[in-house]
């Protein structure tokens, strides 16, 4: 009886932690727990302290015997990248004015939280996880799944959230863009989950990887799950920004081999055995501040193998398609849940004559890359198209800019449904607004040209899948702009066509 009294007084403070998590200035993610008898469970507080003291504490509940046991780390940086550890105890103000939680840090480490107080519960045997309150993003035929609900990409890239995490300065910038996306009814954003050599690099040498870099990764993967943004994350570069192919060559050649290509990043054994390292680092990796396996991570949608694949040496196509067949094996040998895409512009090669007139040019199909082909290998789930009028049509006349869009999309949808049976993702899309072929107003007719075609042919059976702009931007990042950057609390119009979209797809929609 005693016991029992003493176990349902722990499970009232714990819900009033939660229920009343306002007055402790605690945003929880955490709903009532019930704690069968002689189960355990495990629950993470990540906070930041008055004092700015940064802590990560376990708090293990045994029900048996009531028995309250707390661990956990806590460190400040001295600005010298050195961190002061110190004891820390933590008090939550509950309901009854008199009554105060204290809980002592036993153990400290280094740690790297995020910067605000969050509460999230990791699934032991018999207990709740997130995971089964949120659910893998699945393929069904042509339709994307989360369970029995259909699920519709809404989403936006913003490629440099990793490096921007790295630096405490600009990380706050990652939350700052996943809450204005929210805001605007965005659920999945597409990022870069490589850095390649140089600057903040994640891979500083073929199987050598920057653990700061990782934890920043880490931080995103975090604070996309707090606001129920799912990822796809791409994993190299065709272009040598970031590394990509062009910096395995580079490694190559340091090493001793005769490499004179970048296409040789597709067909030598060595750089394909560095990227393959890679990619086994990142899928196998246990994020440091949520606990979970990369590869079990219900916030991960889709892992990209690479960012616009070309191979020009080989316009017939094998070269790359037998690298997109081995590679997109080997991520689903070590990660068989999770969707796979290639990371296609969507150029039509040699598989189908008969469409390649649909391309843009003529280069565009020669370039070693074949829309219908690449996606028919056996590990590919999405199939992926970018869609850029603006430097893929040279002559200025808005309104073939958009009737290229439309034709675009169309064959393309026509073809993931019936040729593919897969869903499509319009993984990028942008007009640079310094583009002075174009009058004021132009980007938001092609957002909405894209929004729309794609949501009609939804509407009409086509396939699932859905559409991510190029490219959204907090304020005071726009340092970074090229021209494609959506800045949503610059440009009210264009925040109310993205709301607007999301409006339509939640008819039909779970996201």
């Amino acid at each position: 009886m005693y016991k029992k009294l003493i176990s349902a007084i722990a499970l009232i403070i714990i819900r009033a932690i939660v229920l009343h998590s306002s007055s402790a200035k605690v945003r929880a993610t955490l709903y009532p727990l019930y704690l069968p008898k002689s189960q355990v469970s495990t629950l993470q507080l990540n906070c930041r302290s008055y004092a700015s003291l940064q802590a990560t504490t376990t708090v293990t509940l045994l029900t048996i015997g009531a028995k309250v046991n707390g661990s956990g780390r806590a460190c400040s940086s001295d600005g010298m990248g050195q961190r002061n550890h110190s004891n820390l105890v933590l008090s939550f103000h509950l309901p009854f004015q008199s009554l105060f939680l204290a809980i002592p840090i036993l153990s400290i480490f280094p740690s790297h939280p995020p910067s605000n107080f969050s509460i999230n519960s990791h699934r032991m045997e018999g207990s709740t996880g997130m995971s089964e309150a949120w659910p893998m993003v699945e393929r069904n035929g042509t339709q994307l799944m989360t369970k029995d609900e259909p699920f519709v990409i809404h989403g936006f890239n913003t490629y440099w959230l990793m490096v921007f995490a790295v630096d405490p300065e600009t990380r706050h910038k990652i939350t700052d863009v996943f809450s204005e996306a929210k805001e605007a009814g965005l659920n999945t954003c597409r990022t870069w989950a490589f850095n390649d050599g140089g600057w903040r690099a994640l891979q500083v040498s073929p199987f050598n990887y920057d653990e700061e870099v990782l934890q920043a990764l880490d931080f995103v993967l975090s604070e996309a799950r707090k606001h129920r943004i799912r990822l796809i994350l791409s994993l190299c570069n065709n272009w040598s920004d970031y590394g990509g192919r062009s910096q395995y060559v580079k490694w190559g050649q340091e090493s001793g081999l005769d490499l004179t290509s970048d296409d040789d990043f597709f067909s030598d054994t060595t750089l394909k055995s560095y990227y393959k390292g890679f990619v086994e680092a990142v899928l196998t990796r246990t994020n440091a501040i949520t606990n979970i396996e990369y590869k079990n991570d219900a916030t991960i949608l889709a892992w990209e193998i690479i960012n616009e694949p070309r191979c020009p040496s080989d316009p017939f196509g094998d070269t790359l398609q037998a690298w997109i067949e081995e590679m997109s094996a080997f991520v689903k040998s070590i990660d068989p849940v999770h969707l796979v895409q290639v990371g296609l512009e969507g150029f039509y090669g040699p598989s189908t004559p008969e469409l390649m007139k649909l391309n843009p040019d003529d280069y565009s199909g020669v370039v070693g890359t074949d829309f219908i082909r690449n996606h028919q290998a056996p590990s590919i789930d999405l199939a992926s198209v970018h869609i850029y009028p603006d430097v893929w049509l040279s002559h200025s006349d808005q309104d073939d800019h958009i009737k290229f869009v439309q034709n675009w999309m169309d064959q393309h949808m026509s073809d993931s449904k019936d040729r593919l049976n897969m869903p499509i993702v319009f993984a990028e899309f942008g007009i640079s607004i310094r583009d002075e072929r174009f009058v004021a107003g132009f980007r938001e007719l092609f957002m909405d040209t894209v929004y729309g075609t794609f949501l009609r042919s939804l509407e009409t059976g086509g396939p699932g899948g859905g559409c991510i702009l190029w490219q959204l931007f907090p304020e005071e990042a726009e340092h970074m702009d090229d021209g494609y950057a959506v800045v949503l609390a610059k440009y009210p119009s264009t925040f109310s066509l993205v709301s607007l979209q999301s409006k339509r797809l939640s008819d039909g929609a779970s996201t």
